[in-house]
């Protein structure tokens, strides 16, 4: 979360400095930056479909594997229960 509040406020501050300037930002619309947000959900849908027909999805496996691909954080830690996921 510490990465994302840092962003938000390099972006807002970058903005505030073309806004000085009087120049456009070259940043895409926000309609752009949703469909790429689909994009990484959507890149998700395969492997999640995947383990749900072979009834192996876990909340676990979804946080690990799924949340920091869309995310770009790393994966939490997994307690280490002596099995491969």
């Amino acid at each position: 979360m510490k990465a994302w509040v840092v962003s938000l406020l390099c972006g807002i501050l970058a903005g505030v400095i073309y806004a000085a300037i009087t120049v456009h930002s070259p940043a895409p619309p926000v309609v752009a930056l949703l469909g790429l947000f689909g994009m990484l959900v959507g890149e998700q849908l395969i492997p999640i479909g995947r383990r749900l027909l072979s009834r192996q999805l876990t909340l676990t496996w979804f946080r690990h594997e799924c949340v920091p691909k869309i995310s770009g954080t790393p994966p939490p830690s997994r307690p280490d229960d002596g099995r491969e996921g």
